[in-house]
């Protein structure tokens, strides 16, 4: 009976140890999902901030998106002239035509 008794408590104890040690890991995979959740939510929000390569391709963009306000301006001259050039060749030759 003093074996039995002992077999049991032993028995208890180790079931009492496994479901503490499942409840600690229930916990920790709680605590990870509600903080991957919260990433989630919040990282392509860029509240939780932006790493570096993201900044750099940002000044990147930035630097692109200039330069071509700077050919489509140079774009819009370069039509104008080419106006003014064909008016100037349509005025000479009428003038050389008149002489």
């Amino acid at each position: 009976m003093v074996a039995t008794t002992a077999v049991a408590t032993m028995a208890y104890y180790g079931i009492q140890e496994r479901l503490n040690a499942m409840e600690h890991a229930l916990d920790k995979s709680h605590a990870e999902i509600e903080r991957n959740t919260e990433f989630r939510i919040l990282w392509p929000r860029g509240d939780l901030g932006s790493l570096p390569d993201d900044a750099r391709q940002d000044m990147v963009l930035e630097t692109m998106q200039s330069d071509v306000e700077e050919l489509r301006k140079l774009e819009e001259e370069i039509h104008e002239l080419t106006i003014r050039i064909g008016t100037m060749e349509s005025l000479y030759n009428q003038e050389s035509i008149n002489d």
